[in-house]
């Protein structure tokens, strides 16, 4: 086992100024960002409470994911998402996670998704028909609606419209509270201030719950899936619902806008975007028209590399471990950042242009593994990847089939949430086209 130690914040000569840059524009990646150019792709923050290790690069990701799982654990108990999401398929590990995500499969993988995809365009449409015909909206906020309606609709068979306005805050609160934040500084931080925004949701979680035991709605979605198994009570299924409504629908939110702000921002690209969605002759998007969007799939591969919505993986040593020739001591919280990996110049040359011709089939041959893994890796890697790609292809599709889209000049920045997602937002002023 290598005795290097893991340059640390307090031997950094950059330390006190990204910390400052960091306290005040809240742009932790732009920190972090510094430590890497300075130390290196592995190295200790060291706060009070607060001793991370965070590492980055494809060695990293690949021992952590594949090679050397076994080292490694999910959160704590005593982590905010740990406490939320109790038993949920994100927080588990060995055989209850294992039978977890082999019950839920079926409802995601490639085989069911045709049967989702009329609902992701009719709900694109049941959001955009509030618009109107020329104005100016955020898209963080309509693609968190359409994202909403979509997730309900396919994988718990429900018209989530009626609870959307009583459920919007407590929802969004939630993913305030697993967000980074104090709760790292204050590990003792329990359900106040939140208990109200947990009831709320759990109230509609278990009411669901209860009707589709009773026969109605059941299907083969996620939902059903889950009640019939007869092991599983109601609090575990709860637990897997939360966790999927909170991961699945955020995590699309942020890709939906964030992909509408690069477009934005490189008109010309949202032509050529704007081009192949019209070779679709106005037809909806469908399983049999999706190949015929290559380039809007190389745009939305490009800006899961450039803003991944889960930007970081957090595991804890079980046992001490060697990481790019350095020691990780056993109980260590390992960071390994997705954003930085995606952002490394030597596996992304002019690694902050945006750029989709890095993907286009020639361009991906030859690319290293784990050098971009905006859905994880390994035995691991998102339940929901699948899923999620088909879905912001036909939700993107269809927005560009119904409206002009123009980029309203504001100041961006990604922020460390439950997602990396754009803030203030992503303004945007529109067009219905053929009004």
């Amino acid at each position: 086992m290598s005795t290097k130690k893991i340059p640390s914040l307090n031997r950094s000569r950059s330390g006190p100024q990204a910390l400052k840059a960091f306290f005040q524009t809240g742009n932790a990646l732009a920190a972090l960002q510094v430590f890497q150019n300075e130390v290196g792709d592995i190295f200790q923050l060291t706060l009070p409470g607060f001793k991370p290790v965070i590492a980055a690069g494809p060695e990293v990701a690949h021992a952590v994911l594949a090679t050397n799982r076994g080292s490694f654990s999910w959160r704590p108990a005593g982590d905010p998402v740990a406490r939320l999401l109790r038993r949920g398929l994100l927080v588990t590990d060995g055989e209850l996670h294992d039978n977890l995500r082999k019950t839920m499969m079926p409802a995601l993988q490639r085989a069911s998704l045709p049967e989702y995809i009329e609902f992701m365009w009719r709900n694109t449409d049941q959001v955009t028909a509030r618009w109107e015909p020329e104005g100016t909206f955020d898209m963080l906020v309509e693609m968190r609606k359409v994202a909403l309606l979509i997730f309900m609709r396919t994988l718990f068979n429900i018209d989530f419209a009626p609870d959307m306005e009583r459920l919007w805050k407590p929802i969004l609160r939630l993913l305030t509270y697993i967000s980074p934040g104090v709760w790292i500084f204050l590990p003792g931080k329990q359900r106040f201030g939140y208990a109200r925004d947990i009831d709320a949701v759990d109230d509609f979680l278990y009411g669901i719950i209860r009707q589709r035991r009773s026969g109605f709605g059941m299907s083969n979605d996620l939902l059903s899936l889950l009640v019939s198994v007869p092991d599983f009570d109601d609090d575990l299924i709860r637990d897997q619902c939360l966790t999927m409504l909170i991961a699945g629908h955020d995590t699309s939110t942020a890709l939906l806008a964030w992909t509408l702000y690069l477009l934005g921002n490189h008109p010309q690209v949202m032509r050529e975007v704007q081009e192949e969605v019209d070779h679709l002759g106005g037809q909806p998007p469908l399983i049999e028209n999706l190949d015929q969007l290559p380039y809007l799939e190389q745009v939305i591969f490009e800006t899961l590399r450039l803003y991944p919505p889960i930007h970081t993986g957090m595991r804890f040593t079980t046992d001490e471990v060697e990481l790019l020739d350095c020691r990780v001591p056993k109980d260590s919280r390992l960071m390994y950042s997705i954003f930085l990996t995606h952002h490394m110049e030597r596996f992304w040359p002019d690694a902050e242009k945006f750029d989709p011709q890095r993907f286009c089939p020639e361009n991906k041959r030859g690319r290293l593994p784990y050098t971009y893994m905006p859905f994880g890796g390994g035995p691991r890697n998102c339940i929901g990847a699948a899923f999620a790609q088909v879905e912001v292809k036909v939700v993107l599709a269809r927005l560009f089939q119904t409206f002009e889209f123009h980029w309203d000049p504001s100041a961006v920045h990604p922020h460390m949430g439950a997602t990396l997602e754009p803030r203030p937002g992503v303004p945007m002023l529109l067009r219905r086209r053929n009004s």
